[in-house]
């Protein structure tokens, strides 16, 4: 039998925005936020990501959907990543009226959803 502790889940969430330009939002997150943290992979076939501190931002385009993600090993970082991919996201979708409502997840990586 093995004395090491498990290994701690990642901790995990999710906002599912409603919008009719999901790529269109994607596109102006990525581009403005790209100019302090790089993103990688294409949101319309797969999450972009970008690390964030201490944590993982993700976007995914889907039909009618935007999805954004945060994931990390502590509640500080996910937190600092919910706060900039929704407050930016409600900014630029102000005239939309879009709100982002973060739910806790079972614990999974923007690679999930690929």
């Amino acid at each position: 039998m093995s004395s090491t502790p498990p290994a701690s889940l990642p901790i995990g969430y999710r906002a599912d925005v409603a919008t009719a330009a999901p790529a269109r939002y994607a596109k102006q997150l990525i581009s403005h936020l790209g100019h302090k943290v790089p993103f990688t992979g294409d949101p319309a076939t797969g999450p972009a990501t970008a690390v964030i501190g201490g944590a993982t931002a993700g976007i995914v385009v889907g039909d009618g959907v935007l999805t954004l993600l945060a994931t990390g090993d502590d509640e500080e970082s996910v937190a600092r990543v919910q706060h900039v991919l929704g407050s930016h996201l409600e900014r630029f979708a102000q005239r939309d009226g879009l709100s982002v409502q973060w739910l806790r997840t079972h614990p999974t990586t923007p690679e999930d959803y690929a």
